[in-house]
């Protein structure tokens, strides 16, 4: 694994779709589609952020994958604790894994409490649903796909999530908060 995760480009597209609404025009391949359609209820919101990544898959998804280490690539984590574990393998999880997440101060949390949904190695995709913690977020559910680039050199990684809206809220807001700072 690489000592330093893989720099992004400066390009970021943030699609907040709770019918058909999108703010970029790239067209989403039926890969991306196939993970990344959620059921929205009333109360909650959904965003989908697309970014650029300057490193083939295989480099990003050694990064992205471990489920024991976001820090690595999410800088407003703190530390990371896996709490119960369904492997014996210590930097390979399973579904049903369960971390603590620490954030970083100045953020309306403290922690939050994830549980590992997916772990698809061949197709690389990683998702996780929060749990518990000292947090807002309620019934968060967070999908990451990793897809080849324009080239065998870059990386595409869409990320999206379903939240439900806290009390006192908008959409909006709600969107807003999560697209800049994700659990």
């Amino acid at each position: 694994m690489p000592s330093t995760p893989p720099k992004s480009s400066l390009q970021h597209h943030r699609i907040t779709n709770p019918t058909t609404t999108t703010t970029t025009k790239i067209p989403l391949p039926s890969a991306v589609s196939r993970h990344h359609t959620h059921h929205v209820s009333p109360h909650q919101c959904t965003s989908l952020v697309i970014q650029h990544i300057d490193a083939p898959v295989p480099t990003v998804w050694s990064v992205v994958r471990r489920f024991d280490k976001p820090q690595t690539y999410k800088h407003f984590v703190k530390s990371c604790h896996v709490i119960a574990t369904t492997t014996n393998n210590k930097n390979n999880f399973d579904v049903g894994s369960l971390r603590e997440v620490r954030v970083v101060s100045g953020l309306p949390a403290a922690s939050s409490t994830e549980r590992l949904e997916i772990l698809d190695d061949e197709r690389h995709v990683l998702s996780f649903r929060v749990v518990g913690g000292e947090h807002r977020l309620k019934n968060y559910r967070s999908i990451t796909t990793l897809h080849s680039g324009a080239d065998s050199n870059s990386t595409v990684v869409v990320e999206s999530y379903v939240v439900d809206v806290p009390a006192g809220n908008t959409r909006e807001d709600t969107v807003v908060f999560v697209d800049t700072t994700p659990v």
